[in-house]
């Protein structure tokens, strides 16, 4: 990962994912978390699903660095703001899925494990698919900024002209209530990592949040009855999948199914 003689990351994902300009001991914990990383099983398949009002386009840094570090990576686009959670679910899923499966038979891998990564909006669509549908070769899944519990954002901006415009159906399924579709769903029976943000780049959203948050949701509603581990990163909703820690972090859990923290880290267990 760091060639003899020189402390400058090579044939890293850390190398593409700083610039020159960024400090030069985040490039060094990056490279270092990837390096303590095993290798990963040949064949196995990360499905990366993005958040409401994204697509692909957003997750194409995190797509690259999981291909680096040796998986192979289904970027997913779906139609987020066309249709309720229920129907974007499985037609954004299932034929992921199927790709990972052929995948692996070209390259002669059967016992292929499958994962998912996701930001925001996009954690709710596997636990609404996991909660209805076995997959038999179900690996990790890791969640970015999920409305695990719902934001109250939704609660008090879903009903203003537009909002339903903008973000259509499923927007309007993420509020907190008790019969929202993320507090419908049920604890997590699958092997869980989720980071939550703790920047905004958005005060006036922020002010309807209590307790820390991401500009979106708070800390505490990202979390999930049955996760496995919980980290918070003082990173933004909007940016999150595009920060290089954040995916060291991720793959970090894809190989290891916890996250790394730093000796003097202050992250929650």
């Amino acid at each position: 990962m760091i060639s003899p003689g020189s402390m400058t990351p090579m044939y890293s994902p850390c190398a593409r994912l700083f610039p020159a300009t960024v400090r030069f001991t985040h490039a060094i914990f990056c490279t270092l978390l990837l390096a303590m990383a095993i290798p990963a099983h040949a064949g196995d398949c990360v499905i990366l699903l993005h958040g409401l009002a994204k697509s692909d386009r957003s997750m194409n840094k995190l797509e690259q660095a999981i291909d680096d570090a040796g998986f192979m990576a289904v970027n997913v686009n779906y139609p987020s703001t066309d249709f309720p959670i229920e129907q974007l679910a499985g037609p954004a899923i299932a034929p992921a899925l199927d790709t990972c499966t052929r995948q692996a038979s070209e390259s002669a891998q059967p016992n292929h494990r499958v994962h998912f990564v996701t930001h925001s909006m996009g954690g709710i669509l596997v636990r609404h698919y996991l909660s209805r549908v076995r997959v038999e070769n179900l690996g990790r899944v890791v969640m970015l900024g999920p409305p695990n519990q719902g934001s109250e954002v939704v609660d008090k901006l879903g009903s203003f002209p537009g909002f339903h415009f903008i973000f259509g159906d499923a927007g309007l399924q993420l509020g907190s209530g008790k019969l929202s579709v993320p507090n419908s769903l049920g604890a997590a029976n699958f092997d869980l990592g989720i980071i939550a943000g703790t920047s905004s780049i958005n005060p006036i959203l922020s002010s309807m949040l209590p307790g820390k948050d991401d500009g979106k949701v708070t800390v505490e509603r990202t979390r999930l009855q049955g996760m496995d581990d919980h980290l918070e990163m003082p990173v933004t909703h909007v940016f999150m999948m595009k920060n290089p820690e954040v995916i060291a972090q991720v793959i970090h859990y894809l190989h290891h199914g916890q996250f790394q923290r730093r000796p003097d880290s202050t992250a929650d267990d």
